[in-house]
């Protein structure tokens, strides 16, 4: 039986700031980067794989807040892991010391995520399944175990956790085979950075409409005379039938976000992404008041499954926006499918930074085939960057996230990427 035997982080970054993508309002000169974690063990082949990503300049500080935690799971043995994945992950979240740091947010927190979902990333090639197959095929009752559910349960508690899963169960395996036939349907932002010129804005947008997808998402909020020109150029570009969404990356405060957005005209919006700070559960809810019927989308950087907690009981957001490597990895994540799950709303993963798509893409199919069943608005966001660093890239077809059939749950980068891209001394970074 396959045991953990060590680990290593790296500090990989890719100079995205050269090209400006990834540009938004708050975040102008972004370089992708991954504190990148490998759990390995004493079988040749067999290793696991976790990221947090972040933006460049303090990617070195979440590494080290990753070889803090990574010790959890050294010298446990990969089939007990599969067995008690739920208490470790609650051990790895609950450190009495770390946990003062947070408590469950910020560096600390995510370092936890990225050792927990290396741990399913080993156990899901363990068991030669990639991760959305793996979830997917526990029973109800093996799933709830998973979730913490202290300081949820005014929401969702385990039993009713355990009914709605029970119900989904039903059509579980039809709903499988759709998603192996057809996927699940993605929405681009690629040709939304704050930071391009128009005319590539257009063309890319004319691009995306031809490749079939049909929500597009521009980034906003540094003028409002230029979101308006931009947005215009978009809707022409994309035409009446395609959605479109903007965001605003947190830049605004609660007054200026309502008066912004209700001052573009009309341009049909089909949702406003992070209008302000997303702590401000109340502002996030003051906002979708006030700018109804655009309704608001978020989630990439709240912190835990709490604020998701406190913002789908106060009607902050339409559309529930988890992101693969901001919180405590799967198990956490979990929790908020469930939440969002009992009261109808649609999960719209957030994707975009350097293995996200590869990652979330696992949660949005398991979400389909064993939570949250089908929902007309469930679309996962793509950007059609730094895939090909990865062993097991995501793959669109027709605008369509198409599911893995390898094992694993997407983070694993190919040596050499890891080597080239490494701060400071790769090869793309020195000289």
């Amino acid at each position: 039986m396959p045991k953990v035997t060590g680990f290593k982080t790296v500090d990989v970054r890719f100079p995205t700031s050269r090209g400006l993508d990834g540009s938004d309002a708050m975040n102008q000169d972004p370089d992708y980067s991954a504190a990148y974690l490998v759990l390995e063990t004493d079988e040749p082949g067999l290793s696991g794989h976790g990221l947090v990503f972040t933006i460049g300049r303090g990617n070195d500080l979440q590494c080290a807040a990753i070889d803090l935690l990574a010790g959890y799971a050294v010298g446990r043995d990969v089939d007990d892991l599969a067995k008690t994945m739920g208490a470790f992950a609650r051990s790895l979240v609950r450190d009495s010391q770390m946990r003062w740091l947070g408590p469950e947010k910020g560096v600390t927190h995510m370092a936890a995520g990225a050792v927990i979902n290396a741990a399913w990333d080993l156990v899901s090639k363990h068991a030669k399944k990639p991760l959305w197959k793996y979830l997917s095929d526990l029973s109800p009752a093996e799933i709830v175990e998973l979730v913490d559910f202290r300081y949820i349960t005014d929401l969702i508690t385990p039993a009713q956790a355990l009914e709605l899963l029970e119900k989904a169960a039903v059509g579980k395996e039809s709903r499988e085979k759709e998603l192996v036939r057809d996927g699940l349907p993605a929405y681009t932002t690629t040709p939304g950075w704050l930071g391009y010129t128009d005319e590539k804005m257009v063309r890319l947008a004319k691009q995306a409409v031809a490749d079939g997808f049909t929500l597009i998402k521009m980034k906003c909020g540094v003028s409002l005379e230029d979101d308006k020109r931009r947005l215009k150029l978009a809707r022409e570009a994309i035409g009446p039938d395609v959605r479109l969404a903007i965001d605003a990356n947190q830049v605004w405060d609660v007054p200026v976000a309502i008066e912004w957005i209700n001052s573009l005209g009309d341009v049909n919006l089909h949702w406003v992404e992070e209008p302000t700070n997303p702590d401000d559960v109340v502002g996030h809810a003051a906002i979708a008041k006030a700018i109804a019927p655009v309704r608001v989308a978020t989630g990439e950087h709240v912190a835990n499954r709490v604020i998701f907690k406190q913002m789908l009981q106060s009607n902050s957001l339409s559309f529930l926006q988890i992101d693969a490597s901001r919180v405590a990895g799967v198990n956490e994540n979990i929790a908020m499918l469930l939440m969002a799950a009992k009261l109808g709303i649609p999960v719209c993963p957030h994707a975009g930074g350097v293995g996200l798509c590869e990652m979330v893409q696992h949660l949005a199919m398991f979400d389909f085939v064993a939570v949250g069943g089908e929902h007309p608005d469930r679309v996962v966001e793509f950007v059609d960057h730094l895939h090909e660093h990865f062993v097991v890239p995501t793959k669109i077809e027709r605008a369509r996230y198409m599911a893995p059939s390898l094992p694993g749950a997407g983070a694993e980068m190919f040596e050499k990427s890891v080597a080239d891209y490494t701060y400071p001394t790769g090869k793309e970074w020195v000289g």
